[in-house]
């Protein structure tokens, strides 16, 4: 079988390094912030070109605390995309806050510029773009929108660590950036983990604040805030996975353009990114007809694979109170139907990635017949 995404060959390569920091953190006693924490904090921050980063428990806890730091709040309307998961939506909502939605560039399956403009009212307080699957959305458009309306920027880069558009990092474009460290992540964590970053320093501080329950110190708090405090080994852990980023990512990179090469002939959508941009590939996913039906048939011939996402946000049950329905974002809802993610991953071998082409189509021609 080849797997979706193989975390436990990630580890055997870390293994020493990672098993000595974690024992590090339990001897020390500092479970909850702490060294290890902080030291993640500054590495993380310098990779993403900004400098401050505030380490949390969870990317929808950055996205949360992003927004409220930013004065998001009831009343306020939040332009987003429906193509996410749902934790971008949950956010806006946790604020007391609307998401308003609108479609993706059918090149990029990222949220298109040309449609931001139209949503805006004179509730807007807030864009909030979606770096999907490793690609960054295409930002100048959408910084330039939000400067003359002076709306905030918030960069979804939960799936994009380390990935650039015209020479900048994920994070470092938008007024602040949320990361998600969930385990599946290019850079995981051994459990629940996010971080925020920014350039700016009074949104820095309301972070801090607002993720350990407001208080400037012990048992002094000035603003209502959250128990959303990174965990010391997960700041230990995603330190030592700080030296190896790098060549992950580029390793990932290799395996997407094998993919590209082996699937150049191919009918297959794929997202289309610019010279300028550099994708990370968290997923690689392709467009196809009868998704469902060649899935079922990888898995049968041993290919692992998954989809990113099956059913758009503005199409859930649960947030069907937002007032969307079918129809209402076409080039989202298409690609919804048709994703299919491949399996990619760091140690993903060149024979293994043929055997997955190979097999893609088989699928596919006895779906055509």
């Amino acid at each position: 079988m080849i797997p979706f995404l193989d975390l436990r060959a990630q580890y055997q390569q870390i293994k020493p390094e990672v098993d000595a920091a974690i024992s590090r953190v339990i001897e020390s006693a500092q479970f909850v912030l702490g060294p290890e924490v902080a030291a993640f904090e500054d590495r993380f921050a310098a990779y993403c070109d900004v400098k401050h980063c505030i380490a949390l428990n969870s990317g929808t806890s950055a996205l949360h605390l992003a927004l409220l730091a930013a004065g998001v709040g009831p009343g306020d309307e939040v332009i987003t995309v429906s193509m996410t998961f749902v934790a971008t939506t949950a956010a806006i909502l946790y604020c007391g806050a609307k998401p308003v939605f609108v479609d993706v560039d059918p090149r990029t399956w990222t949220m298109d510029p040309n449609l931001v403009e139209a949503a805006i009212t004179p509730r807007t307080k807030a864009i909030l773009p979606v770096h999907l699957h490793g690609l960054m959305a295409d930002m100048d458009l959408i910084i330039d929108i939000a400067r003359r309306h002076e709306l905030v920027v918030i960069e979804d880069a939960a799936q994009s660590h380390g990935a650039e558009y015209k020479g900048r990092r994920a994070g470092s474009v938008g007024d602040v950036g949320c990361f998600s460290f969930y385990p599946g992540k290019n850079l995981g964590a051994y459990g629940e983990g996010g971080a925020a970053v920014t350039n700016n320093p009074d949104l820095a501080r309301r972070i801090v604040l607002l993720r350990d329950w407001g208080q400037e110190s012990k048992y002094n708090h000035v603003v209502p805030g959250f128990n959303y405090r990174m965990d010391g080994i997960q700041g230990a852990v995603l330190k030592v996975k700080m030296d190896y980023i790098e060549a992950w990512t580029e390793a990932r990179r290799t395996v997407a353009s094998q993919y590209d090469r082996l699937l150049a002939s191919s009918h297959y959508k794929r997202p289309a990114p610019t010279a300028d941009c550099r994708h990370v590939y968290h997923v690689y996913a392709i467009a196809l007809a009868h998704r469902d039906r060649v899935q079922k048939a990888l898995q049968a011939a041993g290919v692992a694979t998954g989809i990113h996402y099956p059913v758009p946000v503005h199409l859930q049950k649960a947030y069907s109170d937002l007032g969307y329905g079918p129809g209402d974002f076409p080039i989202t809802e298409s690609l919804a139907d048709r994703f299919l993610s491949l399996p990619i991953y760091a140690e993903l071998r060149p024979e293994q990635v043929a055997k997955v082409v190979l097999e893609l189509e088989k699928a596919s021609l006895v779906e055509a017949a």
